[in-house]
């Protein structure tokens, strides 16, 4: 069998008569019109050519539709690129966090110091004249910075766990024999000098005060006298309103504290 090309069949098909043509294209090749309308579509019987009819412009309906499409991609795309280029967020930089210790620091402050006080010790110590001590520095305290007392001194009239204040004097005395009259008396006080006893009573001593009643006399008052601190002065107060009043001076013996040499010292200072 020959094989003819469309070229071949479309050549013969010219050079036949109608009515042959028709009657030998039917019979020899029935594909044959196939085969020419995928090659010319235009050659098809009872076609008016499709081809002719399809306009390469797509009309004003299809130009916008066209426009609106390629507007839409252009949006896309910018939208696309500029999402792409979003700087970078920077965080903020924070201030550097300082370690704060929790724990109390274990020196403690110094406390404020006090001043010092400046007192006259005199009588019968070994380095007489002024001392400097702290604040509440006692008599004690003072009779030591003097260099202590002498040997005879009479340390019971003072009330050695007395605080000291700044100018006081500091007069050590002599601690006279049992029975005689006192020489020179211990005592402390701005004002505290040598003094020399005089008859009880008559108040002719030199700055010596008169006897004290122990039946009228105040705590204040019983705590100047030498030897009578105030826990003493309280205790004669106390046995006074538990006893009622003093009948002689040698009741002050029941007192506690108040031992027989420190009553013959109180003999003269004290009346009832």
């Amino acid at each position: 069998m020959v094989t003819q090309t469309p070229v071949d069949r479309a050549q013969r098909r010219l050079a036949a008569q109608p009515g042959d043509a028709t009657d030998s294209d039917d019979e020899s090749d029935p594909n044959d019109d196939t085969s020419l309308s995928r090659w010319l579509p235009d050659a098809m019987p009872g076609k008016s050519g499709w081809l002719a009819t399809v306009r390469a412009d797509p009309g004003r309906a299809g130009v916008i539709a066209l426009a609106v499409v390629g507007v839409v991609a252009v949006l896309v795309t910018v939208i696309a690129v500029l999402g792409d280029d979003k700087p970078p967020v920077t965080a903020a930089k924070l201030p550097p966090v300082q370690m704060v210790s929790s724990s109390v620091s274990g020196t403690p402050a110094p406390p404020a110091k006090a001043e010092d006080v400046v007192v006259s010790v005199a009588g019968l110590v070994h380095k007489p004249g002024l001392v400097t001590l702290p604040a509440g520095a006692r008599i004690a305290d003072a009779v030591i910075a003097a260099g202590g007392a002498l040997a005879g001194a009479d340390i019971v009239g003072l009330n050695m766990a007395r605080k000291v204040a700044d100018g006081e004097q500091i007069l050590v005395g002599i601690t006279a024999p049992l029975g005689a009259p006192t020489v020179m008396r211990s005592s402390a006080g701005a004002t505290s000098g040598p003094q020399e006893k005089g008859p009880p009573g008559d108040g002719k001593g030199a700055g010596t005060p008169g006897p004290v009643d122990l039946n009228t006399a105040t705590e204040e008052q019983l705590d100047d006298l030498p030897g009578i601190g105030p826990v003493m002065a309280k205790a004669i107060v106390a046995w006074r309103g538990a006893n009622g009043r003093f009948a002689s001076v040698d009741q002050l013996g029941e007192v506690d504290g108040i031992g027989p040499s420190r009553l013959e010292k109180l003999r003269a200072l004290v009346k009832v």
